[in-house]
């Protein structure tokens, strides 16, 4: 049974064009037929598909900041999975930690040699580059600014891969203390203290009390002013939301503002912490 699943699967991703995003569904009826598609329907399990790891190398000419570059082709490259804190620009104020990323990135690979791998996205809707990144001797530049606390587990469906191993990262940074884990400016702060000036990558606790379903977003009701909301296309990343309720809860992301009503998109269940 396992080898006519396998062989089943294989000849569903060589007929299913939607296959290059490398994910199928498998659902499974009151009788026990099984069924494969590329569209997602209640009930339906997402199979994620290997890939051949492929890498490319460039020169590095330029470190923005830490969590940016620019290659000697003039193409600029986003890390993916990781959120380093800003530095200070014109645009925008620093913030806490993002010159010492900046420095510690400017140290690993300034002016070298690196590997790219992409997932499942090459470009996002800036034209920058999304890349794993690779020094020649195997070295995973992402995860290692993860695990030097230098930055924040940031997944962002479809492109998951390595991320097990960056919220492992991520883990080990947060028990020592390490990097942005260290600041009070990272602290949690209670949801109720949510304002106008909330503005960057932020930690906040609260209790969810009720959830509430719109066509396109699930969202997690703290009160009337304040909640997190997660695209419905995301669901089956997630446990049942009801998991959240009535628990204290980390969030961790960015806060828009809309009136008076405060939201935080959630994009992947490491963003979420049961304390």
């Amino acid at each position: 049974m396992k080898i006519f699943s396998h062989l089943l699967i294989t000849f569903i991703c060589l007929n299913l064009t939607a296959c290059s995003a490398n994910t199928i569904y498998r659902s499974q009826d009151a009788r026990g037929s099984v069924t494969y598609s590329d569209i997602p329907t209640p009930g339906a399990k997402p199979i994620r598909l290997s890939t051949p790891t492929q890498r490319s190398s460039h020169q590095v000419a330029k470190v923005l900041d830490g969590d940016t570059l620019v290659l000697k082709t003039g193409e600029r490259v986003r890390l993916l999975g990781v959120n380093a804190p800003e530095i200070q620009s014109r645009h925008r104020d620093g913030e806490p930690g993002g010159m010492a990323a900046k420095a510690w990135l400017q140290h690993k690979i300034g002016g070298r040699r690196v590997h790219l791998e992409y997932d499942q996205e090459k470009q996002d809707r800036y034209n920058r580059l999304l890349a794993h990144l690779y020094l020649p001797n195997g070295e995973h530049v992402n995860l290692t600014l993860l695990e030097a606390g230098l930055a924040a587990v940031n997944l962002l469906p479809p492109n998951l891969r390595h991320a097990d191993a960056m919220i492992r990262a991520q883990q080990r940074a947060e028990k020592q203390q390490l990097g942005i884990w260290s600041l009070s400016d990272y602290t949690p702060r209670p949801l109720a203290k949510i304002s106008q000036k909330s503005r960057g990558w932020q930690r906040f606790l609260g209790t969810a009390t009720s959830l509430k379903r719109t066509k396109r977003y699930s969202r997690l009701i703290f009160n009337d002013k304040i909640d997190i909301r997660i695209d419905n296309n995301h669901l089956s990343l997630f446990p049942p939301l009801e998991t959240y309720l009535h628990k204290p809860l980390e969030v961790r992301g960015w806060v828009s503002r809309r009136n008076d009503h405060y939201s935080i998109q959630i994009h992947h269940p490491s963003a979420l912490v049961l304390r």
